[in-house]
């Protein structure tokens, strides 16, 4: 085996992938996405053992939930990760769609502030809704957005994600050494970085999310009291229609000490994923008794 992973699998395995992401480009933009959604649900969904991941993590969070509402939601919260690559690989016309889609809620005048001042912002989401109109919104309203990202496990697919993020809405640095002296850099400039901070981290620390203990990554807060960064969670609402969006900046969280920084973080993006549970990434392995909930099933 390659050391890079570059294997003839994983060559295999991204083909697959650009293949169910590329064709649909011929469909108009309100078809594509929607379909792209379907296939991802149908067809990757169960080969990944995405499916049976969030039932057990729904089992987990919610062991009470209606067999129907469980199995509503492992179609819906696969079907949005779909969306959210669609519109990735949709580039321009994913642009114009958020189009003049206004930035709304209660954080939007420390945003502007810490913008106009040059001061630096860590703007923090989950994998929820599409975090990508966010970032698209940002760079449109003037903001020196940059990103910070855990690269994909098939480094051919990992090249070709890595490159459609930047040609969205800036820059983006993997998680690595390097990649993080470049957004330190970044931050010290007074540019703002988005960062995704709802995945299992085996760095983190336990901290609660939605009533279990999560391993929560804590970089984030980090960076932003080590920059006295603006610390400001920000969220990507899908719309009914599945195409648009509400735009939120919540109220930044205050920079004191980098646990309960984290857990404030945690306590809202729960109270989003309580409201929007189709729309937060359920697949991940955010607890780690996910797995040994799940109910058997006759």
């Amino acid at each position: 085996m390659k050391e890079d992973g570059r294997t003839f699998g994983a060559f295999l395995g991204n083909l697959a992938a650009q293949t169910l992401l590329r064709l649909p480009l011929a469909l108009p933009f309100a078809k594509r996405i929607p379909t792209v959604g379907w296939l991802v649900d149908r067809l990757a969904g169960p080969i990944a053992g995405w499916h049976k991941r969030v039932r057990a993590n729904l089992a987990l969070i919610h062991p009470g939930m209606d067999r129907k509402e469980v199995s509503r939601l492992e179609h819906a919260v696969v079907n949005n990760a779909g969306r959210v690559l669609a519109e990735l690989w949709s580039q321009q016309e994913f642009i114009d769609r958020v189009g003049d889609t206004p930035l709304v809620g209660p954080g939007l005048e420390a945003l502007k502030a810490a913008q106009n001042a040059g001061r630096p912002i860590v703007g923090v989401t989950g994998h929820f809704g599409s975090y990508d109109a966010m970032r698209v919104a940002l760079v449109r309203d003037g903001f020196d957005c940059a990103g910070l990202y855990k690269p994909a496990k098939n480094p051919y697919f990992n090249d070709a994600y890595a490159m459609r993020m930047e040609g969205l809405a800036g820059q983006v640095f993997p998680t690595t050494r390097r990649g993080l002296a470049q957004v330190s850099a970044h931050l010290r400039k007074g540019g703002f970085l988005a960062i995704l901070v709802d995945q299992r981290d085996s760095g983190g620390a336990w901290l609660d999310f939605m009533g279990q203990p999560a391993l929560t990554p804590l970089t984030a807060a980090n960076l932003a009291l080590k920059n006295d960064a603006l610390f400001v969670p920000c969220f990507g609402i899908r719309q009914a229609n599945g195409l648009d969006f509400e735009l939120r900046v919540e109220t930044p969280i205050e920079l004191t000490d980098k646990m309960k920084m984290m857990q404030d973080f945690n306590d809202l993006l729960g109270e989003m994923v309580r409201k929007h549970p189709d729309q937060w990434l359920w697949s991940h392995r955010r607890w780690a008794s996910a797995d040994a909930s799940e109910p058997q099933r006759s």
